[in-house]
């Protein structure tokens, strides 16, 4: 597994990439200021996107395309 400081660095990357400087820091700014429950999130999103198996058939598609490999 990678270390805490490469996945935000990773993180950090993407959203920049994907929002822009201005809207990365908008959307960090809101997730400090509101009282953000990730896991309750992240349950209703997937709750609302995937069935289980759906989800599980993703997982082994992805970990098929992706194995691990140790460092």
């Amino acid at each position: 597994m990678r270390s805490p400081s490469i996945i935000k660095k990773e993180a950090m990357e993407l959203l920049v990439n994907a929002l822009g400087v201005i809207e990365t820091e908008v959307f960090i700014t809101e997730l400090q200021r509101v009282r953000f429950d990730y896991t309750e999130w992240q349950r209703d999103y997937f709750d609302k996107k995937y069935t289980l198996d759906t989800f599980m058939q993703k997982a082994v598609q992805y970990s098929r395309e992706h194995p691990f490999e140790q460092q």
